[in-house]
């Protein structure tokens, strides 16, 4: 009987060690250690629907409420030189004529607001175009043709530049960026072949804009799937074009085949920044080692699933996803602010995989709420060795530490699976503090139960067109929970971490 329960013990020691393993993580973290400098590279800038959309209140409001919660300084739209924006036309002899009055309305706007202008230059006023019915099949139905006349094409950039250094100053515009095009190695840009066409549209802009003043910021290839950075900088300096920056696209759902031409298959949280090392190395291998790299489209995917950016998912995988990236690039622009957008269509549902941080009637979604966890970051990056953590220290001398326990989303597609998360088990972060007494922390929440609108709208039955109640309800629900007071223990601190979880404790 002795023996039996001695086998027993053993067994159940031999479990516990197991549970213990797979469920607990100790985080060491020496306050004394001065740290690395970590710019908050994640929330400098954000991407967003097409130009004429800033005219909206619903997109203005949206743009004060992120800006309110992360301070982020560029944005960056597509279309500035569409149709509906109205800045060319041509005259009966043909000649060019320039209206900039919706110009002025989106970037007064924009500035007023405390938010600069990442001007990425597209798409083709049809006027302009080689082929005026080469279009996209986005709803809005952009001109993605080139310029049937690089003349006319030169003489409008110039004409743009000069207007706006006229309106804002070049101290002002110099601290803009200028981007030109946008993917143009997918079906956004009509040239033939498509990268050696492109070149010829990039190295005319930026002649043009450098004609101007050459303080103005211009930059490229703004490609998908990381492609072609090393290409666009070989090219640069081939055809002594000025560059001043790097920028690409890719999304935590793109393809190895896309972005690596391997068949291997990349993980949702590992191919952002995977794609992102890619083009780092390919930078730094590059004429230009020191060029800035700015990643101007990024997010976890870039499909509409519900599970995945509506979802608490975000949170734990954007917490990763800046442990990853650090080092390795300049800016990130997270696709998109908010759902103020119209690629597919007017929206139909407030929770439909849409891209934004804010839901249509500026309902706040778990993505919105991650945002402001991590903004709480400081910026000196501590030494840690974990996977599912990331210590700072503040300028005011306080740690701010993210803990996290990912696991992959409830359903992947545009059709929605209800969450749930039992079958992953809850994480148990011991959060050991050396070189500092501390006796109490702060934890701020995003999981299932703490700013999770997506339960609240479950709850409801997922109407599509929500009541104005309904919506205000929904607000309340994705609000970010009140932080709570935890105990710290002879410099110890236990945090619970559920699946999909992402907490943010402040030690002061």
């Amino acid at each position: 009987m002795r023996r039996w329960i001695q086998s027993l013990s053993v067994l159940v020691v031999a479990i516990a060690a197991s549970m213990q393993a797979q469920d607990f993580e100790q985080v060491v973290v020496n306050a004394r250690d001065q740290g690395t400098p970590l710019t908050h590279f994640w929330e400098e800038m954000f991407g967003s629907g097409r130009a004429i959309l800033t005219l909206r209140e619903s997109y203005r409001q949206d743009l004060r409420t992120v800006k309110k919660a992360t301070g982020f300084t560029y944005v960056r739209p597509h279309g500035i030189f569409m149709d509906e924006v109205g800045l060319f036309d041509v005259d009966a002899q043909g000649k060019p004529v320039y209206n900039f009055s919706y110009i002025d309305q989106i970037y007064d706007g924009l500035l007023e607001d405390g938010v600069k202008p990442f001007v990425e230059l597209s798409f083709m006023p049809k006027k302009l175009a080689a082929d005026p019915n080469q279009v996209h099949a986005f709803w809005y139905k952009q001109n993605i043709s080139p310029p049937k006349d690089y003349a006319l094409w030169d003489d409008m950039i110039r004409s743009f530049a000069r207007h706006l250094v006229a309106r804002y100053g070049i101290d002002e515009v110099a601290t803009w960026y200028f981007e030109v095009w946008n993917e143009p190695n997918l079906d956004f840009w009509g040239g033939k072949p498509s990268m050696p066409t492109y070149y010829d549209l990039y190295d005319h802009t930026a002649r043009a804009l450098k004609g101007v003043n050459d303080r103005i910021r211009v930059g490229g290839p703004s490609t998908a799937q990381a492609a072609y950075a090393g290409e666009f900088l070989a090219h640069c300096k081939q055809a002594d074009v000025p560059v001043d920056f790097v920028s690409s696209h890719v999304y935590a759902n793109d393809t190895a085949k896309d972005v690596f031409k391997t068949e291997e298959r990349i993980p949702r949280d590992s191919m952002v920044c995977r794609a992102v090392s890619k083009v780092h190395t390919e930078i730094a291998a590059s004429a230009y080692p020191d060029i800035p790299f700015i990643l101007s489209e990024y997010n976890a995917s870039y499909a509409n699933e519900p599970n995945v950016t509506d979802s608490i998912f975000m949170g734990p995988w954007l917490a990763d996803t800046i442990r990853q990236c650090d080092g390795l690039v300049d800016v990130m622009s997270y696709w998109t602010f908010s759902d103020v957008f119209e690629e597919q269509g007017v929206v139909k549902t407030p929770f439909y995989g849409g891209f934004g941080l804010l839901a249509e009637r500026g309902i706040p979604k778990p993505a919105f709420n991650a945002f402001v966890l991590l903004h709480k970051l400081g910026d000196r990056r501590l030494e840690l060795d974990s996977d599912d953590a990331l210590a700072t220290k503040t300028k005011s001398g306080a740690l701010a530490i993210a803990v996290w326990n990912y696991a992959p989303p409830a359903g992947t597609g545009a059709s929605y699976t209800q969450e749930t998360y039992d079958g992953v088990p809850e994480k148990t972060f011991e959060v050991v503090v050396k070189g500092r007494g501390a006796v109490s922390a702060t934890v701020w929440r995003l999981d299932a139960n703490h700013g999770n609108v997506v339960k609240a709208y479950d709850d409801m039955g997922r109407p599509a067109t929500p009541t104005q109640a309904q919506i205000a309800a929904l607000k309340k629900a994705g609000a970010l929970a009140a932080p709570e007071r935890l105990a710290v223990r002879g410099g110890k601190l236990a945090v619970h971490v559920p699946a999909q979880g992402l907490a943010l404790v402040e030690i002061r």
